[in-house]
């Protein structure tokens, strides 16, 4: 199957966008029984995880101790001034993986797929492609 290209629009500097319903749509659409939906942020300023669904509170907590652990008041050598959104999609990476079981996303009870912005708000591209092999 060939790559699939998906718009994720971001409105603030920092956000999660919860994009679960967009890639079981196109797995549906997909008509793929089984294998595995690869999902790939091509930014240097932006991720892609897996995590807690249900509750805001954990983005929210996420998006504080990124924050902590890579203050933008630090000093960084990169000078277009977003140095932090570099350093957080590294943290944070820029693909995962999930099992295609009967042409539905496997998923745990809680999880959700989240695009994570840090240099927003920007569209930002999300590449998605289901391996049969």
């Amino acid at each position: 199957m060939d790559t699939t290209s998906i718009s994720v629009p971001t409105s603030s500097q920092v956000e999660f966008v919860d994009v679960t319903a967009q890639i079981r749509r196109f797995i549906a659409d997909s008509k793929i029984a089984s294998g595995v939906c690869w999902a790939f942020v091509p930014h240097t300023t932006a991720g892609i995880t897996i995590n807690e669904g249900a509750d805001p509170s954990v983005q929210a907590d996420i998006i504080a101790h990124l924050a902590a652990m890579v203050p933008a008041s630090s000093s960084f050598s990169h000078q277009e001034g977003n140095s932090p959104a570099h350093i957080k999609a590294s943290i944070v990476g820029s693909s995962v993986s999930v099992f295609v079981e009967k042409g539905r996303l496997i998923l745990g009870t809680w999880q959700a797929i989240y695009l994570c912005e840090f240099d927003g708000p920007r569209t930002r591209r999300l590449l998605l492609k289901i391996s049969t092999q």
